[in-house]
């Protein structure tokens, strides 16, 4: 068993322990050729008033501090991860190859919760999400009260002590949607009820890739528009992204449909908007329009190991069709 070298460096202020704080920095992952890394932006402002306009209504209020990662995750983390441990343990992510720094499409809910549950147990900590094997088509279960240390019940999907995720949908809309500098939501990813400029790819303000050609394809994870308020890039166009909750919202099956959101590189800035979200069909379901990002929660139940140097242990618990409705804000 090798060890595995993982880092948690802030982008700014002081080093604060993984695990009790969850503040904006890079987190690496993988070993040698197969290390990558993912950056992570802060979601403060805990407590914030819930967004009684959108969809779903109401939306957006979380207790807590978090991160979301800056970018989408991209085909070569997939690619990494294969290497390093899906083809050794038959749970091999399959996308499309578009190039390394596009965002990996075609992953099924199951396999982005597989992902996520490495990222955790491959740096000491917990699996997030519950299968009943290692198989590859094993549908996830919900952790129940027999799981004592897992078990959430205003949650079942998501194991209470673990630290990656996917964003439940009030994660995902706070990131995408409220601006922290005035406690207000908006219609779009840009901080503004108007829609932004649509771009094939880019980093400029007020830009989203959105309204291209179907052939165009989406752009590289770190040209994918403008940055949210919060600085978070690509949740408006781009690709559609993996919610980790059931489209009712519900998370009592797990084989119930999951929820999608945010649009995607040839959709119309209707897709883009907090009134938009999309069944986006049971957890085995792919398109080439659909992929993910992770997102980073402080665990509770349980110690987390100190970002150093640790052993890999335990490889643990490894169309569609939208509804949208127009609001106005003052």
């Amino acid at each position: 068993m090798k060890s595995l070298f993982f880092n948690f460096v802030l982008l700014a202020g002081s080093m604060h322990t993984l695990g009790n704080d969850v503040q904006a920095g890079v987190v690496s992952f993988g070993y040698g050729a197969n290390q990558f890394n993912m950056e992570f932006v802060t979601i403060g402002n805990p407590g914030n008033a819930a967004d009684t306009t959108g969809n779903p209504n109401p939306a957006g209020s979380v207790g807590y501090t978090y991160s979301v990662g800056k970018y989408e995750v991209s085909e070569q983390m997939i690619s990494k991860y294969n290497s390093e441990f899906g083809n050794a343990n038959s749970l091999v992510i399959t996308h499309l190859n578009q190039g390394p720094n596009k965002p990996a499409t075609s992953i099924t809910w199951n396999e982005a919760a597989r992902f996520i549950n490495w990222l955790n147990t491959s740096t000491g900590g917990f699996a997030a999400y519950k299968f009943g094997s290692l198989g590859v088509n094993d549908a996830p279960i919900l952790w129940t009260d027999s799981d004592k240390l897992d078990y959430d019940s205003s949650n079942p999907y998501r194991s209470k002590r673990t630290q990656f995720v996917l964003p439940s949908y009030n994660e995902w809309y706070k990131a995408a949607y409220f601006n922290p500098s005035n406690s207000t939501y908006y219609d779009f990813q840009n901080g503004s009820n108007t829609a932004p400029v649509a771009v094939a790819s880019g980093t400029m303000d007020n830009t989203a890739v959105y309204g291209q050609t179907q052939i165009q394809g989406a752009a590289d994870v770190d040209k994918a528009g403008g940055l949210s308020p919060y600085g978070v890039m690509g949740l408006g166009g781009n690709v559609w992204e993996w919610e980790e909750s059931s489209f009712d919202l519900q998370n009592d099956s797990g084989t119930k449909d999951r929820a999608l959101s945010g649009g995607y590189w040839y959709g119309d800035s209707s897709l883009l908007t907090s009134t938009t979200r999309v069944n986006g069909g049971g957890p085995f379901f792919s398109d080439g329009r659909i992929g993910f990002r992770v997102a980073m929660v402080t665990p509770s139940g349980a110690e987390v190991p100190e970002p150093s140097t640790m052993a890999i242990f335990g490889l643990g618990a490894l169309g569609m069709a939208y509804r949208a409705r127009r609001k106005t804000k003052a």
